[in-house]
C-alpha cells in the first residue's frame, strides 16, 4: 500500500447513536481525520461544505437507512468511498447496494478496530488514486492545450508575428502557400525564424497531422547527406549492415525541412531533382523505386543562391526549389516587433525556469530596440533568457540585459609596400587588427565566468547539495544541471 498521510484525508462517520460515534472516535481519532454526523440528514447537510475521501455509515438508522444515505451522498460526492456498517441480516439488501455502486465496502458488526482500519486505509488509497489520476489528466489536458496554443498561436508559434508591415506580409504569404503543395524556399539571415516559418507552413496545411521532418544539413557532408535523405540497402557501402529508410520516406505525406543544404554533390542534386519532379526515391544500393508525397521547405542564408550558381548546381533544381521564395526580414528592419517578441520570450523562460520576472521596463525595451541584433531573433531570445535568470524581481531592468560582443572588422593600418611583394598580393592578404584593438575577452565569456563563480560559491555553501542551490537561485533542478554542464562544472 502506498505511503500516504492518512490524516490528510477526511473521513465522515454517520450514526444515529452518539455512543457508536464515541466508540469510533476512541478507536481511530489518532489514525484518521474524523468528522461526525448524527443521522443521514445532518450528514447530507455537512457534505455541502465537506469533501471526504471515505463516508462510513451505519445501515440501521431511523428515517434514512445507511444505504439510502450513501446513495444520496454519492450524488453529492461521487469520489468518496462508501463504507457500510451492517449486520448479517442485511446481506440481501447490501448486495443490491454494492451492485448499484452506492456501497464500495462493507464491514459486519460488531466491527474489529484492526480490520476496520485496514478497510479505511484501502478505501482512502483507492480514492487518492482516483484523485491523482484526475489531477494528472487535467494537467495533461492543460499542457496539451498549451502545446496546441504554442503550435497555433501566431506569437507563440514562431516568433513570426509582429506589428511590422514586413511580418504581416510574411504571415500572409505563409497562409497562401500553406494551402498549396508547393515547395518553399525560405531565405533569412542567421538566427532568423526560418524553421519556425517552415513549421507554420506545415501546421497550416492539409499535411498537419503528418510528419514534419527536420534535417540539419550542416551535420552531414558529401555522401552522408545523400544517405540520410534517401536511406540505403544492406551492403550499399562499408558499415551498411542493415537496411534503413531515408528521411524523405519518413516524411511521406508530410513536410521535410532542409536547413542550409550546401554544398550539394552532383549525385544528390540529381536525386533531389527526381524527388521534386516525379516524387520518386531510390535507396542507395537499390534499384527499387518508392513514391513519396512530400513538401520540401528549404532554408538559405542570403548569398547561398549565388554560391550555388558558382558551384554549378543544376539550374533545374534551383528553379524547382524557387517556385515560392519567402524572405524573412532581419530584426533590425522591424524594430517595432522587438517589444512583442521580448515579452513572448520572457513569458516562455519565466515559465520554464520558474522565474519571477513577468515584464520589461520601458528603459529595457528602449535598450533592446536600439541594439542592431546581428544574431536576429535567436540572439534576442538568448538575451531575454539570460535577463530572466539574472533578474531577482518581477521586472527586467536595463542592467539585466547583456549583448554578445561581436568584434567589428578593423581598418587595416597603412604600411609601406615591400619590394619583394607584388602590390596585388599585398592587397590580397588581410591585415590583422593591432593587438590593442582586439577584444581580449568578449562579454559573453565574462558573464559566463561570473555565473560560474556564483554557482561554485553556492555549491560550496550548500555542501554540494544541488537541490538547495536550485532553491536559492529560484530555478528548477533540471535548469541548474543544464547550466552546470554548459559551464563545465563537474560536481
Amino acid at each position: 500500500m502506498r505511503d500516504l498521510d492518512w490524516n490528510s484525508f477526511d473521513v465522515l462517520v454517520v450514526d444515529d447513536e452518539q455512543d457508536n460515534l464515541d466508540a469510533f472516535r476512541f478507536a481511530f481519532r489518532k489514525s484518521f481525520k474524523l468528522h461526525y454526523a448524527l443521522g443521514g440528514a445532518e450528514a447530507l447537510s455537512l457534505l455541502e461544505r465537506l469533501d471526504p475521501a471515505v463516508i462510513v455509515a451505519d445501515q440501521r438508522m431511523p428515517g434514512m437507512s445507511g444505504i439510502e444515505f450513501l446513495k444520496q451522498a454519492k450524488e453529492r460526492r461521487p469520489d468518496a468511498a462508501g463504507v457500510l456498517l451492517t449486520a448479517y441480516a442485511d446481506m440481501t439488501v447490501l448486495i443490491d447496494a454494492v451492485n448499484s455502486g452506492a456501497v464500495d465496502r462493507y464491514v459486519q458488526k460488531p466491527w474489529n478496530s484492526k480490520e476496520l482500519a485496514v478497510v479505511l486505509r484501502q478505501a482512502i488509497a483507492g480514492v487518492a488514486t482516483v484523485r491523482e489520476n484526475r489531477r494528472l489528466r487535467e494537467q495533461l489536458a492543460h499542457y496539451a492545450g498549451y502545446l496546441e496554443r504554442e503550435q497555433r498561436d501566431p506569437i507563440d508559434f514562431g516568433e513570426i508575428a509582429g506589428e511590422s508591415e514586413a511580418m504581416r506580409e510574411v504571415a500572409a504569404r505563409i497562409g497562401e502557400v500553406a494551402k498549396a503543395a508547393t515547395h518553399v524556399l525560405i531565405e533569412g539571415e542567421e538566427g532568423a525564424e526560418k524553421e519556425v516559418v517552415a513549421r507554420a507552413i506545415h501546421v497550416g496545411s492539409p499535411r498537419e497531422e503528418q510528419p514534419f521532418v527536420k534535417v540539419t544539413c550542416a551535420a552531414f557532408r558529401g555522401e552522408a547527406l545523400e544517405r540520410e535523405l534517401f536511406g540505403w540497402r544492406r551492403g550499399a557501402f562499408d558499415g551498411a549492415f542493415t537496411e534503413r529508410a531515408g528521411r524523405l520516406e519518413l516524411a511521406h505525406r508530410g513536410t521535410i525541412y532542409l536547413d542550409e543544404p550546401a554544398p550539394l554533390t552532383p549525385s544528390l542534386q540529381a536525386r533531389l531533382l527526381r524527388v521534386l519532379t516525379d516524387g520518386e526515391v531510390e535507396r542507395l544500393g537499390s534499384t527499387e523505386t518508392t513514391r513519396v508525397d512530400v513538401r520540401v521547405a528549404l532554408s538559405l542564408t542570403p548569398g547561398i543562391e549565388e554560391a550555388w550558381a558558382r558551384a554549378g548546381v543544376l539550374p533545374e533544381l534551383v528553379s524547382r526549389l524557387s517556385v515560392f521564395p519567402l524572405r524573412l526580414p532581419p530584426l533590425r528592419e522591424r524594430r517595432e516587433d522587438i517589444r512583442a517578441l521580448a515579452e513572448h520570450f520572457l513569458r516562455k523562460y519565466a515559465r520554464r525556469n520558474a522565474r519571477a520576472a513577468t515584464s520589461l521596463s520601458d528603459e529595457a525595451i528602449a535598450k533592446l530596440t536600439a541594439y542592431a541584433w546581428p544574431g536576429n531573433t535567436r540572439e534576442l531570445e538568448n538575451v531575454v533568457e539570460r535577463a530572466a535568470i539574472l533578474s531577482r524581481g518581477d521586472v527586467i531592468l536595463p542592467e539585466h540585459l547583456a549583448f554578445t560582443a561581436r568584434p567589428q572588422p578593423a581598418e587595416p593600418p597603412a604600411r609601406p609596400p615591400k619590394a619583394a611583394e607584388p602590390e596585388a598580393d599585398a592587397a590580397a592578404k588581410p591585415l590583422a587588427a593591432p593587438a590593442s584593438s582586439r577584444p581580449k575577452l568578449d562579454l559573453s565569456s565574462q558573464l559566463d565566468d561570473i555565473e560560474r563563480r556564483e554557482l561554485l560559491a553556492a555549491l560550496e555553501r550548500c555542501g554540494g547539495n544541488k537541490a538547495e542551490v536550485a532553491r536559492q537561485f529560484g530555478m528548477q533542478r533540471t535548469t541548474l544541471y543544464y547550466r552546470l554542464k554548459r559551464l563545465g562544472i563537474d560536481t
